[in-house]
């Protein structure tokens, strides 16, 4: 595996680490909420703000990135995320956690923006979905063990030293790339000004447009997963919190394998058969969710095997999706991947706020409100993996080994 520029340090074994500062400052902090809203008043607001602070500031990351390179905004991020996560800490009412929550959210983004278009600066394009699946494993590990250890530490400790943890973990990372992460971006590309082209070439490009829906659709049907499945599962279906908290638990666990997964069928198949592999089930696993809702309405097993086929098909499309968007794109990385995970955002927020609008205190439409995103992620999935990305690939050829 290359160093990132020369250093000691494997940017694919740093890359994990990286994009696990998002699970550190989101599944880590759920277990906190009841406890912050017990000593400072509802912390809801902390946790929506932190989302919208990390889709939004992404469109700014991005360029910057690409003008003034991936290192230093790499570290600005990295020290206000650990600046805000201790700024949490010490926090006595809720209008500062907010406040910090947002520049967390804010430096999460730039962490991710970096991270993302360091890959397509190190790697070739055809690499590119093989090293974030691996980076994706890393962050899975992560999205299973950090809830659990949240848990533990607002119990054991209280909620404080969930924030001191992040502060820890991102001051870490930051000596670890202070130290072990050259800068990325090729040295042919300017260094100051405007870099060639700009968001106008980004979506020009049909491979952005193709991959790029291919990540935000996988990403949409299982955010209204997370969104409503407490409700479904908890509220309508009876499970105690404690039961409920095996079934994401366990959906991390099948992400972590099916990104294993990827790396063996892109090896065998290239990207446009592996993802449309995984699309198939993708909605699979929805129809079977609905058939059951037809069928056996308040049974649990075919929500249960619906989402882990589901599961698998995100595993797969996330690192393909991700890396094939800024496949074409090596000048204009950053802001492809600004754009990318912008779009990620918008669409699941909006998606999941539809589907919330069927949710009713009876529960009269049971988990359809559930399902249904999942269904129409999945009817979206198949389209492109056998609609479009084929066409793209007729197109350019050289597409299904480069991208």
């Amino acid at each position: 595996m290359r160093p990132a520029a020369g250093k000691g340090t494997s940017f694919a074994l740093l890359l994990p680490l990286l994009l696990a500062a998002q699970p550190v400052a989101t599944d880590s902090y759920l277990p906190a909420l009841p406890a912050i809203a017990a000593d400072l008043g509802s912390a809801s607001a902390s946790l929506t703000v932190f989302v919208l602070a990390f889709g939004f500031a992404q469109l700014v990351c991005g360029p910057l990135a690409d003008r003034f390179g991936r290192r230093p905004l790499l570290l600005w991020g990295l020290a206000s995320y650990s600046l805000a996560a201790l700024g949490c800490t010490l926090a006595a009412e809720v209008p500062l956690l907010v406040a910090c929550r947002a520049l967390q959210g804010m430096s999460m983004a730039a962490i991710f923006v970096c991270a993302r278009a360091a890959v397509r600066d190190l790697y070739p394009a055809h690499e590119g979905p093989q090293v974030m699946a691996r980076g994706l494993t890393g962050l899975g590990v992560v999205a299973l063990a950090a809830p659990l250890l949240g848990a533990f530490a607002v119990q054991h400790a209280g909620w404080r030293w969930v924030l001191g943890g992040m502060a820890v973990y991102g001051a870490v990372l930051w000596i670890v790339c202070w130290r072990g992460f050259a800068e990325t971006r090729r040295a042919s590309e300017p260094t100051s000004g405007e870099p060639t082209g700009g968001v106008r070439e980004v979506f020009a490009s049909a491979g952005f447009r193709a991959w790029s829906s291919v990540a935000i659709a996988t990403w949409a049907g299982l955010f209204c997963f997370l969104l409503l499945s407490p409700m479904v599962y908890i509220s309508y279906l009876g499970l105690s919190p404690t039961l409920y908290g095996w079934i994401p638990a366990g959906g991390a666990l099948v992400y972590i394998l099916s990104t294993m997964l990827c790396r063996r069928l892109l090896r065998r198949h290239g990207p446009v058969r592996t993802v449309q592999w995984a699309s198939m089930l993708s909605l699979a696993g929805p129809l079977l969710q609905a058939v059951g809702c037809l069928v056996w309405p308040g049974t649990l097993w075919p929500l249960l095997l619906g989402h882990a086929m589901y599961a698998v098909g995100h595993g797969i499309h996330q690192p393909c999706g991700q890396a094939g968007a800024v496949g074409d794109l090596p000048h204009l990385a950053g802001r492809a991947v600004s754009w990318s995970g912008f779009g990620m955002m918008l669409v699941a927020f909006a998606t999941g706020q539809l589907a919330a609008s069927f949710v009713d205190p009876t529960f009269s439409n049971g988990a359809w409100p559930m399902v249904l995103p999942m269904l129409a992620a999945g009817l979206v999935l198949v389209t492109i993996a056998f609609g479009w990305l084929p066409r793209l690939a007729s197109t350019h050829p050289s597409k299904e080994r480069t991208t």
